[in-house]
């Protein structure tokens, strides 16, 4: 018999997928779309000029002085002149102002006549520049194009590259110079676990080199820059960051997800348990999630999506190549009733399968335990005679008082049968719970199993004193049963029992 001095929480387990090809196991959840939303309602009312920017890409509604504001916002900005303009500029346009930035159009104008010190100036120029309905013409373009690889003979970090692909796709034939860099870029992400690459200096750079090469090889129609499993490990390293919480991380972030998402040739899924994985023995439905990076369904939908469920204990297949169903309210959820395969309880690996896209998840069927038989009794601990023992109904209490001194023990058996076979289980957690009915105070037991896998409990009173703190009084004594297998753990209150320590005199 064991003391501990804890509770382990009842049926708790971690139902998780493992690592395969084209299929990731998370995405962008509804709750996480929403947090965003109130970080970007935030962004707007910020005198952050880059929030109000990046807040402007991603939210419809604005309120009436949001153009009023941007100007006071603007005018105390710390940022130098190219990125306050940018800034500017899009949040303008995104707002939708009928005002005429004339000062900072000139201004604009004046920077593209100049060549600049690095890319992520050209960048800022150019894209202020498209905002504000600036003409840009090939003159211009092929010297832009030309600033910029005199720039990366003396800058070509990743920044200077990201920015660089942003710029050449916007200046077609013209920026087909830094197509050939792009793999150079590529090369230099780092690998992390085997599943995730990212690039020195995190989200931001990460998010800069996949959308501005992207956007540069389908403007020059080129073969996309990564292959389908980079592009899985980049989208891995993208929803590892999804807890970003300033306006530009979480835009940045959605962009390379809908970058990704985009490429229908590479593209990857998110294939996971839809709900906890844990399936109830009366209703054992498996729901599988199929959807894009951001949770959306995918389209053109799935024709089929197949699963093999295989016993983790048997190895034996409990189904095999089956197809799971549409869910007739969400159409990236896929459903398959698991009732007619009569599934033991136990733990399942199942493999799930679309198109090019595979991937294994875990799952739990669950169980339901029924109490057997239930004696409780109290007897001399030195005496090798019969205890008279009562038995009890689940979940019914006995209806005497019992009474114990320091010269008796408690003993407790009780069985536990599988509802469904009717055998005896093994359970992960069987505990005995005395409280003092007086001061609430607690002592948890283990009630451990025998040989015929009854649970039985066995408590010498005087030997146990000093862990009662020698506190004679009525204790209730509870059962407590429970298994991450099982979907009706319990807490049964058997009985009360009067327990007399040493010198003192057991109370009824």
């Amino acid at each position: 018999m064991k003391l501990i001095g804890f509770v382990i929480l009842l049926g708790s387990c971690l139902v998780s997928s493992v690592w395969t090809s084209r299929a990731v196991s998370k995405f962008i959840t509804a709750a996480e779309q929403d947090r965003y939303q109130k970080i970007f309602a935030d962004g707007l009312a910020s005198s952050d000029l880059q929030a109000v920017y990046f807040s402007s890409l991603n939210v419809a509604e604005r309120s009436p002085d949001a153009c009023a504001r941007l100007d006071k916002v603007y005018a105390e900005s710390k940022y130098n002149d190219f990125e306050k303009n940018f800034y500017f500029s899009g949040s303008w346009k995104n707002f939708g102002c009928k005002t005429d930035p004339a000062k900072i159009k000139k201004s604009v104008e004046g920077a593209l006549q100049k060549d600049s010190n690095s890319a992520q100036e050209v960048y800022f120029n150019l894209h202020s520049a498209k905002y504000l309905g600036v003409t840009v013409d090939q003159a211009t373009k092929a010297r832009l194009a030309k600033n910029l690889q005199a720039i990366l003979k003396k800058d070509d970090s990743l920044n200077s590259l990201g920015h660089t692909f942003a710029v050449a796709a916007e200046l077609g034939t013209n920026g087909a110079f830094a197509y050939d860099r792009v793999e150079e870029a590529f090369v230099q992400a780092d690998e992390v676990d085997g599943k995730m690459l990212q690039f020195e200096g995190g989200l931001s750079i990460t998010a800069l080199i996949v959308n501005s090469a992207f956007k540069l090889s389908t403007v020059l129609n080129k073969p996309t820059p990564i292959n389908a499993e980079q592009a899985v490990k980049f989208a891995s390293y993208f929803l590892s960051r999804s807890s970003v919480q300033t306006p530009k991380g979480v835009s940045i972030l959605l962009e390379a997800l809908n970058t990704l998402s985009a490429q229908k040739s590479i593209a990857p899924i998110c294939i996971k348990l839809s709900g906890n994985g844990q399936l109830l023995p009366e209703s054992p439905i498996l729901m599988v999630k199929v959807s894009d990076l951001l949770g959306k369904p995918l389209s053109p939908a799935p024709a089929v999506v197949s699963t093999t469920v295989t016993s983790k204990t048997t190895n034996q297949a409990l189904v095999s190549k089956v197809n799971l169903v549409p869910s007739n309210t969400d159409l990236s959820v896929f459903t398959y009733n698991l009732k007619s395969a009569n599934p033991a309880r136990g733990q399942y690996k199942v493999d799930v399968e679309t198109g090019a896209y595979k991937q294994t998840l875990k799952i739990n069927v669950l169980g339901k335990v029924k109490v057997s038989s239930m004696e409780i009794g109290v007897g001399d601990s030195d005496s090798a005679s019969a205890i008279k023992k009562h038995s009890v109904t689940y979940a019914n209490k006995l209806d005497t008082e019992l009474a114990a001194d320091s010269q008796q023990k408690i003993v407790l058996k009780a069985v536990l049968l599988d509802e469904s076979s009717g055998k005896p289980i093994n359970v992960h957690q069987a505990f005995v719970l005395l409280r003092n009915k007086a001061t609430k105070e607690e002592i948890i037991f283990v009630a451990e199993a025998d040989s015929s896998k009854a649970y039985k409990f066995e408590m010498d009173v005087g030997a146990r004193s000093n862990d009662f703190g020698h506190k004679s009084g009525v204790y209730s004594v509870e059962l407590i049963v429970g298994d991450a297998l099982i979907s009706n753990s319990f807490r049964w209150l058997v009985a009360d029992v009067s327990l007399k320590f040493t010198g003192e005199v057991a109370q009824r």
